[in-house]
């Protein structure tokens, strides 16, 4: 570890100065491709996963320097969710055998992610506490719960995964500015907004067929016929 944050350490130059912290160009390229990816991930465009796999690398770096390493650890996670995440939008299908297209959770199921993300939580947070030098590792632990929930979620084409993020990322508030990542923060508040507009903008794309996705989810939601593809 002491030789990876010393190899990468030039990365760590500062760009400029704001709000008391340094702003490093690894989290200026970070924060670029986490852009153009969510700007990506609201089209349903498959190129937002190759983007987030570069992403989360240059922040596992950012969130090691920083340690954050529930965060960091995250980002490795996401790497390899990334590639899976392209698969599946690219060749994936449903339950039915048809090509993955938007849809929504039953209740059942959103009270499942529900329960496994307030269990996973504490336990996450213990374990860091426990292993690392973290300062925050209740607070580094939920988002890095909440974002593996999301991440699925989005990479089977779930509309719920938009709600998670926006929790993700208001708790993401919250961390990244106990640590001075400031342009981070606006990052993140700029990707709750984004997922907000997400969520609207998936939710029309739900079809009104029958079944799980159909007419009556189309109805509680207010949503028109799908309208493109994933």
């Amino acid at each position: 570890m002491t030789d990876l944050l010393a190899a990468t350490a030039p990365l760590l130059a500062p760009a400029f100065h704001l709000a008391g912290s340094d702003i490093t160009w690894l989290e200026i390229a970070a924060v670029v491709l986490g852009l153009w990816m969510v700007l990506c991930n609201l089209r349903v465009n498959p190129l937002g996963w190759p983007l987030a796999i570069v992403s989360s690398a240059l922040y596992a770096l950012l969130f090691v320097h920083s340690k954050l390493y529930g965060e960091a650890a995250l980002q490795g996670v996401f790497i390899v969710l990334g590639a899976w995440g392209w698969w599946q939008w690219l060749r994936g299908t449903a339950g039915d055998g048809q090509r993955l297209r938007v849809r929504t959770l039953t209740p059942r199921q959103r009270w499942l992610a529900l329960a496994l993300t307030l269990t996973a939580w504490p336990a996450l947070g213990l374990l860091l506490s426990r292993v690392t030098d973290s300062d925050v590792p209740y607070l580094d632990a939920l988002p890095t719960v909440g974002s593996l929930v999301g991440q699925y979620l989005l990479a089977r084409k779930w509309v719920d995964n938009w709600p998670a993020w926006m929790a993700v990322n208001a708790v993401s508030l919250l961390l990244f500015a106990t640590k001075g990542l400031w342009l981070t923060v606006a990052l993140y508040a700029v990707f709750l907004v984004l997922a907000g507009v997400g969520w609207q903008a998936w939710a029309r794309m739900l079809p009104r067929a029958a079944g799980p996705t159909g007419a009556a989810v189309g109805a509680a939601v207010g949503a028109p016929a799908e309208a493109r593809g994933g």
